[in-house]
């Protein structure tokens, strides 16, 4: 058996260092398979807890370590603190690995920074740079839900995930044994694990997350819908089963490749899939769709409790290209949308200036179009333009929806 700590240390330095995305570095890198559960556990573990993790470390170290050491110890202190495992094994575990790894000159300084932390010691900043340290939610988001929500603030941005969302398309009844937890969508399941078998394959269920599925559910049946920002495919799918015609589309090759793999194994045969820049007009779909997906690039602040690695990267900076970015898609994708059709903007986050923000600065500019109401059985909370699922209330989710009638 290999060291506890060396799956996750490799994992976590494609995160870290290589600005990989854990899922990926997850599916791409070689897992001892007795222990995946456990590696698993502890790279969302250590991500989930980043800031607290480093504040720690800067407060018993007296020079900030290397990279390498650094995340070392962000694992071990996760197998301190959160798995409350004996000190002597995490140490040695730590130590050991340090060696095998050709770094054993660092082996005294991690000796010494574990035998003598104390969590006790550890004291968090006040206010809301506390809670982003915390939570690991970046500070400006802290402070933007704050100004929405208030005091709720803190519900919102330490919800966890309430495990693996399943839809089933057939087949549900042989899994309803295992412990899991119902959802306001008939055919959808969240479940504490869930392993892949060979129903998946057969299209018998898919991995979706209840965010992708309200939004879905939200879209009114049609003949003709053109979903622009499609990967990988859920909502397509989905899709096709209340409109007559789904045209889904992505702006990058392998991205395509995604959304056709979802539709050949779910076997949506009304899903037409094209690789095509939705922020830039095609007069042949001028007035062409009685409605159009806009599920936008966006920061994805509200999937930190599914996707922890996403904290790493998010600065306040990063906002207005993005906002630019969401406008074009939107206004392009008006040009899209018969009379009386609708248009609907999506995105996975919490911040204003990605939702209301957006939709207003384009209603403002289209007459043509108006808010209109959206129904959903999932809570979630009505703003001035559309309904905003925040994840304290949606089994950990966070995501907008807007719905606009031309």
């Amino acid at each position: 058996m290999t060291n506890p700590f060396y799956d996750p240390f490799r994992i976590l330095t494609r995160v870290y260092q290589g600005g990989a995305h854990l899922k990926i570095a997850l599916a791409e890198e070689p897992i001892e398979e007795l222990h995946r559960a456990r590696t698993v556990k502890t790279v969302y573990g250590v991500l989930e807890r980043d800031g607290y993790f480093s504040l720690c470390i800067r407060t018993f170290a007296e020079k900030p370590p290397k990279a390498p050491v650094r995340i070392l110890l962000k694992i071990a202190l996760y197998y301190l603190i959160d798995l409350q495992k004996p000190r002597y094994m995490v140490t040695d575990t730590a130590v050991d690995l340090l060696k095998k790894l050709g770094k054993g000159g660092m082996a005294g300084f991690v000796n010494a920074f574990l035998r003598t932390f104390d969590e006790g010691k550890v004291a968090l900043p006040a206010g809301d740079t506390g809670l982003s340290t915390e939570s690991n939610y970046p500070l400006f988001a802290v402070k933007a839900l704050r100004e929405s929500y208030g005091a709720r603030v803190r519900d919102i941005v330490m919800a966890r995930s309430s495990g693996v969302s399943v839809r089933f398309v057939r087949g549900m009844e042989k899994y309803m044994e295992r412990e899991h937890i119902d959802t306001p969508f008939e055919n959808v399941k969240i479940f504490k694990n869930f392993a892949r078998d060979e129903g998946f394959d057969a299209g018998d269920y898919t991995f979706q997350s209840v965010g992708s599925v309200a939004v879905a559910s939200a879209v009114e049946p049609c003949e003709t819908l053109l979903d622009a920002c499609a990967a990988p495919g859920g909502k397509s799918v989905l899709l096709a089963g209340k409109c007559g015609q789904v045209t889904a589309c992505e702006l990058h090759a392998h991205r395509v490749s995604l959304i056709e793999s979802y539709v050949r194994r779910m076997g949506a045969g009304n899903v037409s899939v094209l690789q095509k820049d939705s922020a830039v007009f095609d007069p042949a779909w001028e007035e062409a769709f009685d409605g159009v997906l806009c599920d936008v690039p966006c920061s994805g602040l509200g999937t930190l409790a599914e996707n922890p690695d996403l904290a790493l990267h998010k600065k306040e900076e990063d906002i207005p290209a993005l906002n630019a970015l969401q406008l074009a898609i939107l206004e392009n994708c008006a040009r899209y949308v018969k009379k009386g059709g609708n248009l609907y903007y999506a995105t996975c986050s919490l911040l204003p200036a990605e939702n209301d923000g957006v939709v207003g600065a384009f209603l403002k500019e289209h007459e043509e179009f108006a808010a209109a109401p959206v129904c959903s059985p999932l809570e979630h909370e009505e703003t001035a333009f559309g309904v905003q699922f925040l994840p304290d209330r949606a089994f950990g989710a966070g995501f907008f929806l807007a719905r606009l009638r031309r």
